[in-house]
């Protein structure tokens, strides 16, 4: 595991699995909640991409990344996905039992964001930061207000991720010829011009990801409507299906006393997570990507970004707080790109700098340029 300096593994043996985290050995594990950070990864991946974050946050901050099950040093249990991202909220749920830790500050990126987002639904969070976040609505197969498209939530789950990945990540290939983890990294999860010494550190990560039966990326069924496959019940990429996953009622949260500040950061150069991500089905249909595509009445492309500015908008509205920060010119992995805007990001929201970013109007965002 190429870890870098001060930062080690342990596993926890938790009522559920055993867990693998990432943590600074010099940190005090009597930090008290309100400084502790818990960071949960996208798929595929692990922990590992946390580590930049990591390593530069202050000293009296508590950073604990988690590798959910099926990545990582983390059990390989199946992958429930007819609870939608239960599987995942109860495991972190778990491991910061063990660690003797309730109300903590989270952050989630991609699938780690919705598992975050589940979280908060079913225990008390102090604060969420969100990178690149799968929309309130699940990932494909909605329209703007989160209607299914299809009761068996075609075009989405398993389907959608390239076999040729998935065959390239079974066997551990770190080339870098189409379709190998690192193609699928410097393509999708990052924009064009990043350079980084730490890829083989990243691409790595991808790697720890389990294909078992039940991990990533699931099951795929057939379906009679198009584009001919449907989201199964195993497995990660189903977790997200619309019908499996729904977590738009984060809205409530709002009204609470204890509401936490919410804050969303995106890159303006994000293909996966978009209003036209190259990942939604309805998407590569319309471009031609996909053949028979039957049109935007039946099949639109799935308005990500919109979906979730629609919930954190309504989550303002009812009281609540949301900060919106777009990273022009960067891809999905924001915090890869520019960890120090992020890590600073993070902290604010914590209320570790003591003043707040201020929220941005309503349908209005803290635009930073890659440059800032």
């Amino acid at each position: 595991m190429p870890l870098f300096d001060g930062i080690t593994p342990r596993t926890i043996e938790t009522s559920r699995l055993a867990v693998n985290i990432l943590e600074r050995a010099a940190d005090d594990p009597e930090t008290p909640a309100d400084r502790t950070l818990v960071l949960l990864h996208t798929a595929p991946g692990s922990s590992l991409f946390w580590q930049e974050i990591i390593e530069d946050l202050p000293s009296d901050v508590r950073p604990i990344a988690i590798d959910l099950r099926g990545f990582g040093g983390t059990e390989r249990l199946p992958v429930d996905a007819t609870r939608g991202v239960r599987d995942f909220s109860d495991d972190v749920r778990a491991t910061l039992e063990a660690l003797g830790l309730d109300a903590v500050h989270l952050v989630g990126w991609g699938l780690g964001a919705a598992v975050a987002m589940q979280y908060a639904l079913d225990h008390r969070v102090l604060s969420l930061s969100l990178l690149s976040p799968v929309s309130p609505y699940g990932f494909g197969g909605t329209r703007l207000d989160g209607t299914r498209l299809t009761d068996d939530d075609a075009g989405c789950g398993a389907g959608t991720i390239s076999p040729t990945l998935v065959d390239r990540l079974t066997a551990r290939d770190a080339g870098d010829d189409e379709g190998t983890a690192r193609s699928f990294f410097r393509t999708s999860f990052v924009s064009p011009d990043y350079e980084s010494d730490n890829e083989d550190t990243w691409v790595e990560a991808m790697l720890t990801t389990s294909t078992a039966e039940g991990n990533y990326p699931g099951d795929s069924v057939p379906s009679q409507n198009w584009p001919g496959f449907a989201a199964g019940g195993l497995g990660t990429q189903n977790a997200l299906a619309p019908g499996h996953f729904d977590v738009s009622a984060i809205v409530d949260l709002a009204a609470g006393y204890d509401a936490p500040p919410i804050l969303w950061v995106r890159g303006g150069a994000d293909v996966i997570v978009a209003d036209g991500s190259f990942a939604d089905s309805g998407h590569l249909g319309e471009i031609g990507a996909i053949p028979g595509w039957p049109g935007v009445e039946a099949a639109p492309a799935q308005q990500m970004v919109a979906q979730t500015r629609a919930v954190f908008e309504r989550y303002r509205e009812a009281g609540g707080q949301v900060t919106e920060v777009v990273i022009e010119g960067v891809g999905h992995a924001v915090h890869l790109e520019r960890p120090g805007k992020v890590r600073t990001a993070i902290l604010s929201t914590m209320g570790y700098l003591g003043t707040p970013i201020s929220p941005a109007p309503p349908t209005e965002a803290i635009i930073l340029s890659s440059w800032d």
